[in-house]
């Protein structure tokens, strides 16, 4: 039985962050790092944020079935490996994705025991100045990220839970008592229990 928790939200929502607190305070999770064709940023890492491939690449794993999940977004490829998927959630470890709407829609098809998250910004003026942070003005492609931003958010229904990130303290301890909850599942617990059940006494 594969253990998956899926982060969804738009960009600026402050979901990496959350992630990185939650693998910081948990030896129990692992992250999954997903494929991207976009440019790496400041501070990111090859293999650690994303495994950074070329369009053509990406494009030649899609032909091979090699993903679980892929999707174009703002232009980029993002995408989740099947080795990525069967190599770090077939443990008792749970696996944390950081995807979009699109992959948590196709990780829920396959993985129906997967728990699906959504992280959205106190507001919709919020968002706008945490991505001018990072496009400096209020271009044509910003404009674009605050609308695809609505276009997520109305899609907060299909997720298990909301988490609406006004503080990242705060969020990262509510998102904390999730990932406990899902933990004691009964489907995960199971093996406990028929151990118990195989005892002689």
């Amino acid at each position: 039985m594969n253990s998956i928790i899926v982060i969804s939200g738009p960009s600026g929502c402050g979901k990496s962050t959350l992630i990185r607190k939650i693998l910081q305070w948990r030896k129990d999770l692992v992250f999954s790092v997903s494929h991207t064709t976009r440019q790496m940023r400041d501070r990111e890492a090859d293999g650690k944020d994303y495994h950074f491939i070329s369009k053509p690449e990406f494009e030649l794993m899609i032909k091979g079935n090699r993903f679980v999940e892929w999707a174009l977004v703002h232009e980029n490829y993002y995408g989740t490996s099947i080795d990525e998927i069967h190599s770090k959630s077939a443990g008792r470890e749970i696996l944390i994705l950081d995807i979009d709407v699109q992959g948590a829609k196709q990780i829920r098809k396959k993985f129906p025991e997967a728990h699906l998250v959504f992280v959205a910004p106190p507001s919709m003026e919020e968002l706008q100045r945490r991505l001018l942070k990072r496009e400096k003005t209020l271009n044509d492609h910003l404009r674009r990220r605050l609308d695809e931003a609505k276009k997520e958010m109305r899609e907060y229904l299909f997720y298990d839970y909301v988490l609406v990130n006004n503080d990242v303290d705060i969020t990262a301890r509510v998102l904390n008592g999730i990932i406990n909850a899902y933990r004691y599942r009964s489907f995960r617990q199971g093996w406990l229990v028929e151990r118990i059940l195989k005892e002689r006494l």
